[in-house]
C-alpha cells in the first residue's frame, strides 16, 4: 500500500461522504483565487502570508527590542563600531592571546553597514536599526522554510499552531534579531531541520555548518541526529562525508584566512572557543553558576505554556504510543523520537552546565515552538479517543472537530501571556534606546559645540546602549 500524503494524513481518522459524481464539464472552469490553502478541510496560512507575517513580527522586534546581553553590546555592537566608523571598544575575547571572536561573524553584518554608511551618510543610530532590520529580514527566511517543512513533515495543524507560537512569541522576539552567534545558529538551524525532514541532506549539513563554525560552534551538538539518520538509519556515509568536507572548505577556509589576517597569527576561532569553554580547565563557570530552576523559569518567561507543554513532550509521546493507534505514521519520513531529537539533546545537555544563560538556548527557540505544538496535538488526540469511549462518535468526525477549542485556547491564551511579557520588557528597558535617540540630535545641534564631549553616565544600563549615537558623545 502506498504511503498517504500529508494531506490523507491529517485527516486519518476521517471518512468522507461518498456522492455520486455528476457528468464532467468539459468546458475549462473559470479560476477561483483562494485566499489561504486547504488541505483535508483545513485552513492553513501560506507561505506568502507566514512570511508576511514573520517579517512584521521581526521588523517590530528590531525597533522595539532592547539589547539584553552585555555580550551583544561589548562582543559584536561594539567591535563592528569600530570596523565601520574606526572606533569601538574591544573585551578581552578579541585579544590576540585569546581569539574567542570571529572577524568573520562581524565582517557579514558590517559590510553592509558600511555601505550604507558610505553611500547615504545616516546618522549611527539608523545604521543600528538598518542591521537589525536585515538579522529580522533573514529570520523571517529561516522560519517561513522551516515552518514549510513542518506542515510537510508533521501536517499542516502541526504547522500553523508552531507558526502561532513563532508569531507571538516573546522568546523570538528577544532572539530574532539580537546580534549574537546564537541567534545566527537559530537561524542556521531551523533552516537545517527543514531541509533534514524534507531529506535534503547536503543542505542540512551545509546549514548546520553555518550554524557552528560561522555561529556558535556548540551548535554542531544539534546536528548530531541529522548525522545518526544519515549514517546509521540512511547508510549515507559517502554524502555525509562529501558534504561535511566542502562545507569545511567553503566556510572554515574563508574564516581563517580572514581572522588570521585581523589577529595577525594563525587562528581558527570555533576551536578556541571550545577549547577555552570545555578543554582548559576553568571553563565558563567563572562567570556565575545557576541551578536547573534557572532555564525552568526562563523558557516559561519567553514562551509561557508553550514551554510546559514542550518539556512534556516525551511524556506526551509515550501516552501517544500506547493510547493514540493510528493507521499511518503521523509524519512523513522521520518518527518523533528522531525528528525532535535535536531539542531534546540541547536541553538534556543545557540544562546540567553549571553555567547558564539565556542566549544559550538562542538555537532551539523554533523547535520549543515546534515540540509544544506537537504535544498540544497529541492532546487532543487523546481527548478525541477519551471522547469515543464516553460517546460514539458522528461518522466522518475527526478528533480536531472535537478539540478545537483547545487549539483556540491555546493560541489566545499564550499569544496573550507572550505580548503581555512583550510590553513589560518595553516599558521598563527601552528606555536607553529611546536615550540613544535624544543623544543622537546632539550633533545636529546648533547650540552644541561640535567640538565638545558631552559624557553621559549609563550607571546600571552599561551594556544596553550598544551603539556610539554621535561622535560628540561618550558613555562612561
Amino acid at each position: 500500500m502506498a504511503r498517504n500524503p500529508p494531506s490523507v494524513r491529517l485527516r486519518q481518522n476521517a471518512t468522507h461522504n461518498l456522492k455520486r459524481e455528476p457528468k464532467k464539464d468539459l468546458r475549462k472552469p473559470k479560476e477561483t483565487k483562494k485566499s489561504e490553502p486547504e488541505v483535508g478541510g483545513l485552513v492553513f496560512p501560506g507561505g506568502d502570508t507566514a512570511f508576511k507575517a514573520l517579517l512584521s513580527a521581526r521588523f517590530c522586534a528590531a525597533i522595539w527590542c532592547h539589547v539584553t546581553d552585555c555580550d551583544e553590546t561589548y562582543n559584536y555592537w561594539e567591535p563592528m563600531h569600530y570596523l565601520v566608523f574606526g572606533k569601538g571598544l574591544q573585551t578581552w575575547e578579541y585579544s590576540p592571546e585569546y581569539a574567542l571572536r570571529s572577524y568573520t561573524y562581524l565582517l557579514l553584518h558590517a559590510t553592509p553597514a558600511f555601505l550604507y554608511h558610505k553611500l547615504l551618510q545616516p546618522n549611527p543610530l539608523l545604521i543600528f536599526y538598518f542591521v537589525r532590520c536585515l538579522l529580522g529580514l533573514l529570520c523571517a527566511f529561516a522560519e517561513v522554510y522551516f515552518y514549510k517543512a513542518v506542515c510537510k513533515e508533521f501536517g499542516v495543524h502541526i504547522g500553523r499552531l508552531t507558526l502561532a507560537f513563532q508569531l507571538f512569541s516573546a522568546g523570538m522576539f528577544i532572539s530574532s534579531t539580537a546580534l549574537l552567534p546564537s541567534s545566527w545558529a537559530m537561524y542556521a538551524v531551523s533552516a537545517a531541520c527543514a531541509a533534514w525532514w524534507q531529506s535534503k541532506y547536503a543542505l542540512a549539513i551545509f546549514f548546520i555548518a553555518i550554524a557552528s563554525l560561522l555561529g556558535w560552534p556548540f551548535a554542531a551538538l544539534l546536528g548530531l541526529p541529522i548525522a545518526f539518520d544519515m549514517l546509521v538509519l540512511k547508510k549515507l556515509h559517502s554524502t555525509f562525508i562529501c558534504w561535511s568536507v566542502i562545507s569545511a572548505i567553503v566556510i572554515l577556509g574563508p574564516m581563517v584566512a580572514i581572522d588570521s589576517s585581523y589577529y595577525g597569527t594563525m587562528v581558527v576561532a570555533p576551536w578556541n572557543i571550545v577549547k577555552y569553554n570545555v578543554l582548559s580547565g576553568h571553563g565558563p563557570e567563572l562567570y556565575g553558576t545557576e541551578p536547573i530552576t534557572y532555564y525552568i523559569i526562563n523558557g516559561f518567561l519567553n514562551f509561557n505554556i508553550v514551554w510546559v507543554f514542550a518539556i512534556c513532550l516525551p511524556l506526551a509521546l509515550v501516552l501517544a504510543y500506547f493510547f493514540v493507534p493510528a493507521k499511518s505514521p503521523s509524519t512523513l519520513s522521520l518518527p518523533h523520537v528522531i525528528s525532535l531529537a535535536p531539542c531534546m539533546l540541547w536541553l538534556a545537555v543545557f540544562l546540567l552546565q553549571p553555567h547558564k544563560e539565556e542566549r544559550f538556548l538562542f538555537p532551539i527557540y523554533p523547535l520549543i515552538c515546534l515540540c509544544g505544538a506537537v504535544t498540544i496535538d497529541i492532546l487532543q488526540k487523546l481527548w478525541f479517543r477519551l471522547c469515543c469511549f464516553v460517546r460514539e462518535p458522528l461518522a466522518g468526525s475527526h478528533y480536531l472537530d472535537y478539540s478545537v477549542y483547545i487549539t483556540l485556547g491555546t493560541i489566545i491564551l499564550s499569544a496573550l501571556l507572550s505580548i503581555s511579557r512583550i510590553l513589560s520588557l518595553y516599558k521598563n528597558y527601552h528606555a536607553p534606546l529611546d536615550l540613544m535617540m535624544e543623544l543622537n540630535k546632539y550633533s545636529s545641534e546648533e547650540n552644541i559645540p561640535h567640538n565638545l564631549i558631552v559624557n553621559v553616565c549609563l550607571g546600571k544600563d552599561w551594556h544596553r546602549i550598544s551603539w556610539n549615537p554621535a561622535s560628540t558623545v561618550r558613555a562612561v
